[in-house]
């Protein structure tokens, strides 16, 4: 079931940069610019939380709310982003299509995470605890490497160019 949740995020990952391969292609930084680049590190910092405390909290109600508050959030976001990029950029079918799975994702997640560790939880409670005992450093790694190569590091590199073209500078 581990193995499954991973390549699940892994591929959600993917379609992360699929998407901004797809801003490449329709050239965010001189469209939509660096609105709708920060938008997109609002949501990586939102989901990022998520993973964060899916790693160093024993998850209960209070973790369950906390994710399911970033989930909700990551959506309204997410609706902003679109809203900011309609009418600036072409969004084509492809990346429409990414949008879903990146949309679905975190919903997805949330029932899963739920879902697994609804009965190993006899009494969840409302504490935010720290995991006892805490996940190996191969889990943290297994789980935040990907996130910086596959989704990070094109974040920053379309901030980066995002803001380059905002100061007129060559993208």
């Amino acid at each position: 079931m581990v193995w499954l949740a991973w390549a699940g995020y892994l591929a959600w990952l993917l379609a992360g940069t699929a998407d901004f391969l797809c801003h490449r292609a329709t050239d965010l930084p001189h469209t939509s610019g660096l609105g709708e680049s920060a938008m997109h590190l609002v949501q990586l910092g939102l989901i990022g939380t998520g993973v964060f405390a899916l790693l160093l909290l024993e998850i209960g109600w209070a973790v369950w709310a906390l994710l399911a508050l970033l989930v909700l959030a990551h959506a309204v976001v997410g609706y902003i982003d679109t809203r900011r990029a309609y009418g600036c950029r072409e969004i084509r079918p492809f990346e429409q299509h990414v949008h879903s799975v990146l949309d679905m994702g975190p919903w997805i997640a949330l029932g899963l995470v739920i879902a697994a560790s609804w009965s190993s939880a006899a009494e969840p409670g409302w504490a935010l605890r720290l995991r006892q005992p805490p996940l190996s450093a191969a889990v943290w790694a297994l789980a935040l490497a990907p996130a910086a190569l596959l989704c990070g590091v094109p974040a920053l590199l379309e901030l980066r160019a995002a803001l380059a073209a905002r100061r007129g500078a060559p993208v």
